[in-house]
């Protein structure tokens, strides 16, 4: 049992800037109040705030730390560039979890991160969603296959149309896409088909033949959400349409060009999470880049977090990138936000983390200034309650 006295909190729910005591009880946060009092809770561990500002633990809704390692090539297991069509591919059988810059987060205030296959491949396989604990993917992830990665744009053309193979244009990539969703879909039927029938006990229906990309593909008509990366506005209407014709959920991931279109992006419900920002125009499709495009977002009542793409942008940079939307626009709570509650909801795990109430994962950061300060650094860091980070 944990109490952390005076803290100065920015809840990410219904209490920001304002001194409340907080109660830890078995890895969740049990009782938020203006005073607890320490006697009523004896051999709880005291934690002095003193006035610190105290936030949720950081979560990176698209990254690829540990999938991406540093510095050694034999490291990088991001993109199966063999096909480019791999649903059945799962990226924590990518991750290592003793990765030193996963490893490091922790000293940044980054708790929970979503890490997805790479954009090489028009259909790249399953995200997964981890928290900065422990030492095997088994401690670590709380959504073992979240979310169905896709790309569109220069990427997979860029991979494949350099050996001659399909796809060689964005047509192509968003007709390949179609197939095997539409393949998917049939699949399904056939397997629904027949499970109902050995229910009702019948033997006139031939078991389906097994096929591993299609059984993994299926999902997302089951309500596994999608996942596509899409940066220019063309590219971004392109998912839209895709996921709109098979009545599939998710998010458009990076959406660079998303605040140039922000009338279409609201009028079809689309959730965004943009980046990275913090990082040179790379290739033509992110010329249009803009630390304005959160603001324009907000301004429209679009849904979006913010990523670092890590390691594009290194993930101990998230403060310091969030700072840069802050200065162009963007008001601080609904930056913190970014990088909290929404970037949870987008990860679909905000009934764990993301904010601060009663009921949640204690996943809590004590920094030592506002966290948008140059010089603030992550104090206190806890994850489910148990001290991980000290400084």
């Amino acid at each position: 049992m944990i109490i952390i006295k005076k803290a100065y909190l920015l809840s990410m729910a219904d209490i920001n800037y304002e001194y409340r005591d907080i109660l830890i009880d078995k890895g969740k946060i049990a009782k938020i109040s203006k005073t607890i009092n320490v006697e009523d809770y004896p051999g709880a561990t005291v934690i002095k705030a003193v006035g610190r500002y105290v936030t949720p633990g950081i979560v990176d809704p698209h990254c690829h730390v540990g999938i991406m390692e540093e510095v050694f090539k034999e490291g990088n297991d991001t993109n199966e560039m063999s096909n480019p069509v791999t649903p059945e591919l799962r990226a924590l059988d990518g991750i290592n979890p003793l990765e030193p810059s996963l490893q490091e987060l922790l000293s940044h205030g980054v708790t929970c991160v979503h890490v997805a296959p790479g954009s090489a491949n028009a259909i790249g396989g399953t995200s997964t969603v981890l928290k900065v604990r422990g030492k095997t993917i088994e401690e670590m992830a709380i959504l073992p296959e979240a979310c169905m990665k896709m790309a569109l744009g220069e990427n997979p053309k860029k991979i494949y149309g350099g050996r001659n193979q399909t796809p060689f244009t964005r047509m192509a990539t968003a007709a390949l896409i179609r197939e095997q969703l539409e393949k998917a879909r049939r699949y399904r039927k056939k397997i629904k088909n027949y499970e109902g029938a050995v229910r009702e006990g019948r033997t006139d229906v031939k078991e389906p033949e097994y096929n591993q990309k299609l059984h993994s593909l299926m999902r997302v008509f089951d309500g596994m959400p999608v996942k596509i990366h899409a940066h220019r506005a063309d590219d971004i209407m392109t998912a839209v349409r895709i996921m709109e014709e098979f009545g599939l959920k998710g998010t458009i991931d990076h959406c660079t060009e998303g605040y140039l279109i922000p009338e279409a992006l609201k009028k079809h419900q689309v959730s965004c999470i943009i980046g990275p920002t913090l990082c040179s125009r790379t290739k033509p499709e992110v010329q249009n880049k803009e630390f304005e495009s959160a603001k324009i977002l907000h301004e429209h009542r679009i849904p979006f977090a913010i990523m670092t793409d890590h390691p594009v942008v290194e993930l101990q940079h998230t403060m310091l990138q969030l700072g840069r939307f802050v200065r162009a626009g963007l008001p601080v709570l609904e930056a913190l936000k970014a990088v909290t509650i929404s970037a949870a909801k987008l990860s679909y795990v905000d009934h764990l983390v993301g904010s601060i109430e009663v009921g949640k994962d204690a996943d809590i950061v004590i920094w030592s200034h506002n966290p948008f300060h140059h010089l603030a650094i992550a104090k206190l860091v806890l994850v489910d309650g148990q001290i991980v980070h000290k400084k």
